[in-house]
């Protein structure tokens, strides 16, 4: 018992204990497991892109990068000689020894697609086991030997595409007309021969110059449309089964191969398109 206190005696001081936890920053604390969580999902996607890299073709992937970013799909469809297009910078119309009446040069070869791993593309396997098949053939005839200049293989987004180019000294119909000439016919033949192993389907394009028709009959419409047609029943003729045929076009002048020159009769040409 506390002894008793005096009246003049101040009260005793009142002590006031206070405690404070502090969290111990040792195993017990949750910062760690959100980094560690951060890792595992950072190690988690690398190693899926590593899977996705080896267990997916060229093709594939193109088509998976085309998915994300389907801009570069339009640069590459409407500038072919943009720096990241197809071409690397180059135009599908830079000088070569390809002649047409104007006196100027024409289409240069095209350069041949690289993969992500430095090789050739799969498209690229194709266009050229396909241009050695063709050359054999034409050279087989001294007449059609020099036409393999006409012919233009391209791997595309959508497939292979094998142009058909007109010039000053070559052209695929008589003028005016859907009848392919008799070289033509023999060239489509080839083709036809070269093409016919290899899987897809076809799409037929019919492309003109931009000289317009003399009178009120016929239009560059009809004529495009109609030549794609006589192209595809040439094909079908040299073996190639009517239902391999997706679709045929006619464009006109609407696509031209030289732009700043409509009237040029490189414009002038069929396209066969070979895709999936």
């Amino acid at each position: 018992m506390a002894a008793p206190r005096g009246k003049n005696e101040p009260p005793p001081p009142i002590i006031v204990k206070k405690i404070t936890v502090v969290a111990s920053g040792g195993h017990h604390g949750g910062a760690w497991k959100v980094a560690y969580a951060d890792f595992v999902t950072a190690m988690m996607a690398f190693f899926l892109l590593l899977w996705l890299l080896g267990s997916t073709t060229e093709a594939q992937r193109k088509g998976l990068a085309d998915y994300f970013t389907p801009t570069l799909v339009k640069t590459k469809e409407g500038s072919a000689g943009s720096n990241n297009g197809l071409l690397g910078g180059s135009s599908l119309t830079e000088a070569d020894n390809y002649p047409h009446r104007q006196g100027q040069t024409g289409t240069r070869a095209l350069t041949i697609p690289r993969g992500a791993a430095g090789g050739p593309r799969e498209g690229a396997d194709a266009i050229t086991r396909m241009s050695r098949r063709l050359e054999e053939k034409l050279a087989q005839d001294a007449r059609l030997a020099r036409l393999m200049s006409q012919v233009r293989m391209v791997d595309t987004t959508e497939g292979i595409r094998i142009d058909l180019v007109d010039d000053a000294d070559f052209s695929m119909f008589t003028l005016g007309t859907t009848m392919l000439t008799s070289e033509a016919e023999a060239l489509v033949g080839a083709i036809a021969e070269t093409v016919a192993n290899e899987p897809g389907l076809f799409t037929v394009r019919g492309h003109t110059d931009a000289l317009q028709w003399r009178g009120a009959v016929g239009n560059n419409w009809s004529l495009s449309a109609g030549r794609a047609e006589a192209t595809r029943q040439a094909l079908i003729r040299h073996a190639i089964p009517a239902g391999r045929f997706r679709r045929i076009e006619g464009v006109a002048d609407r696509e031209p191969l030289v732009a700043d020159n409509p009237a040029d009769p490189r414009n002038r040409r069929i396209s066969i398109l070979l895709g999936a």
